[in-house]
């Protein structure tokens, strides 16, 4: 799965602590290494066209919901006390008009039976890391051919003056 009709949720801790550089990097700040992690998902949405939903085990009273960016459809959460990051997936995942449509990004194996069976795909972290790269290499070969397109037309402008 994947067009522009996926809404990736990601258990974000889960995933941090996956990647050995978000790993090492969340031993020293926490909080730039949940950076980094929406920073690499980012090419998801922004260039897949993907619906996003990074989930973060919370600490406060209340659910949190921020946007990333300027989007209303790349979200980073934080659960309240008492709630996992699971626990918030599931909820999306059941809720959802179309689950087949989501894809969870987990090394959990409980929470990959449990939505699983709820109709969502789902991928491990080192998945989630081979499609990053995969979109974000077309994205560069994308930004390359225009390159070397508008190139190709100032050569072609200016060659005539």
């Amino acid at each position: 799965m994947s067009d522009a009709q996926t809404h990736l949720l990601v258990d974000g801790s889960n995933v941090v602590h996956a990647w050995a550089d978000t790993r090492a990097l969340a031993k020293r700040d926490r909080e730039a290494a949940k950076a980094l992690l929406l920073r690499r998902v980012a090419v998801l949405h922004d260039f897949a066209g993907w619906r996003v939903t990074v989930v973060f085990d919370g600490r406060g009273e209340e659910l949190r919901v921020e946007a990333v960016g300027e989007s209303r459809d790349f979200a980073c959460v934080h659960t309240p006390a008492g709630a996992t990051a699971d626990d918030i997936i599931e909820r999306l995942v059941g809720r959802a008009a179309a689950p087949a449509h989501c894809l969870v990004a987990t090394a959990d194996q409980a929470e990959r039976n449990v939505v699983e069976a709820a109709g969502a795909a789902w991928c491990d972290p080192e998945g989630l890391a081979r499609r990053i790269e995969a979109i974000d290499t077309r994205r560069a070969r994308a930004v390359a051919r225009g390159n070397a397109e508008a190139e190709r037309g100032w050569r072609a402008g200016g060659a005539g003056r």
